[in-house]
């Protein structure tokens, strides 16, 4: 009865453009009510304990290297070096989104992020090679989905937090089923390409080459130090993302030089409105789960799904349907801070492996992210490339379509996470 409570509560407030955040006060009030606990302060106190993390401050930390690159010339270095890589093959344009998405994962840790910096570099450079509009967005946007995936990984980090597990195990758990991911995507581009009949390419002389490459080098190389940093013990995952602030930093004012004093406090205000909004969401949610669990609500769900927990494959597949139902109405963060805590025992308690769960958690809810009609990278696609929602999201369907195909494949066939996490690991 609390879970009806919960969700009556969250869709009826939401269906009145409500933000998020205060929705979940509001339902943590409400589930306070219900529970005959009216204790105002022990909301409040939830909000902080639930916020009050180490791991947590990496957020910040990869949101403030994301602005840093976009604004440095970090992206455009990127975007670059994947043109230089493919620009010879016809569509090339559209292989470099998603080399460059697979580039830039490694940076930024944000579908967003990605969404917004690619877009506003390739869009117009597709545009003017007569690519169709909404292609270029779709294919952009869900790109942009592998940026969530491959490590660092901000919703990894959420995750991490909110179950207990290690987030540099679960870094690497995302790290080649990203990969796979971005290679289904240049797959799809190349039957696109034949249908839509593009025939651009990009010519360099050995000069440009040798220019391109010299000059993306520092770019190139962020990503191989914070993730062989984390791999390698160096440096835990928050440390990484100090790690990507100081790098960016150094690289866009002394190598680059496209950054100056000017730009820096508006390039610390952008990132701190966007890790407040996402750690207010963090804190209303952690007051939600508080209540969720005084409720029982986690002992609830596992009775109810009790039957399937002797059939893992079909309890899978009910959780991913559940899962994105939940991603087409209600954004990737406080899905997974008020789902995770509930769904975990179940799956533990058909002996699933909890860092596979979580990639096939993070994966199909990021998917969400494209996902019509709450898909946060779609409108931001919208507002970059200066396109219709209706008509993104018609364009949209064939990527979606393929990586829900990659979400079940890696649902079905887990050695596909497993085995290369066990490599990467060790163990």
């Amino acid at each position: 009865m609390a879970m009806g409570v919960f969700l009556g509560t969250l869709f009826s407030f939401m269906f009145f453009g409500i933000p998020i955040a205060v929705v979940l006060v509001i339902c943590a009030i409400t589930l306070m009510l219900y529970l005959g606990l009216f204790d105002m302060m022990s909301v409040a106190q939830a909000m902080v304990a639930g916020t009050n993390s180490f791991p947590l401050m990496a957020i910040p930390f990869f949101m403030l290297a994301g602005e840093i690159m976009a604004v440095g010339g970090l992206s455009a270095r990127i975007v670059n070096f994947a043109n230089l890589s493919v620009g010879k093959v016809k569509g090339g344009l559209g292989y470099a989104a998603i080399i460059a998405s697979i580039i830039f994962a490694g940076l930024s840790g944000s579908a967003v992020a990605d969404a917004a910096a690619l877009g506003a570099i390739l869009i117009p450079i597709m545009t003017k090679n007569n690519y169709k509009l909404g292609r270029s967005a779709a294919f952009i946007c869900a790109g942009a989905v592998i940026a969530p995936i491959i490590p660092p990984s901000i919703p990894m980090i959420v995750l991490g937090t909110s179950v207990n597990l290690s987030i540099t195990r679960l870094f690497m758990a995302g790290l080649v089923p990203g990969v796979v991911l971005g290679i289904i995507l240049l797959i799809t581009w190349f039957f696109i390409v034949r249908i839509d009949g593009y025939n651009d390419t990009i010519h360099y002389t050995k000069e440009e080459r040798n220019a391109i490459v010299k000059d993306s080098l520092p770019a190139l190389f962020m990503p191989v130090l914070i993730v062989g940093g984390i791999r390698l013990g160096i440096f835990t995952p928050t440390e990484a993302g100090a790690f990507a602030v100081v790098y960016a930093l150094l690289v866009c004012t002394l190598v680059y030089k496209e950054l100056n004093a000017s730009q820096i406090g508006e390039i610390f205000s952008a990132a701190a409105k966007s890790t407040s909004t996402v750690m207010l969401i963090v804190a209303a949610a952690s007051a939600v789960g508080f209540y969720i669990t005084t409720a029982q609500v986690p002992a609830q769900v596992a009775t109810a799904l009790g039957g399937l927990v002797g059939n893992p494959a079909m309890l899978l597949l009910v959780i991913n349907v559940f899962l994105f139902a939940l991603g087409m109405v209600m954004d990737l963060t406080p899905n997974i801070l008020i789902f995770a805590p509930v769904l975990f025992p179940v799956i533990k308690q058909a002996g699933i492996d909890p860092y596979f769960f979580a990639l096939i958690m993070c994966l199909n809810l990021c998917i969400g992210l494209i996902t019509p009609p709450v898909g946060t990278v779609l409108y931001v696609g919208c507002g970059v490339a200066k396109i219709d929602f209706g008509e993104l999201c018609k364009a949209i369907m064939p990527f979606l379509l393929v990586e829900i195909g990659v979400l079940l494949l890696c649902t079905f066939i887990p050695s596909l996470v497993m085995t290369p996490l066990k490599l990467i690991m060790g163990s």
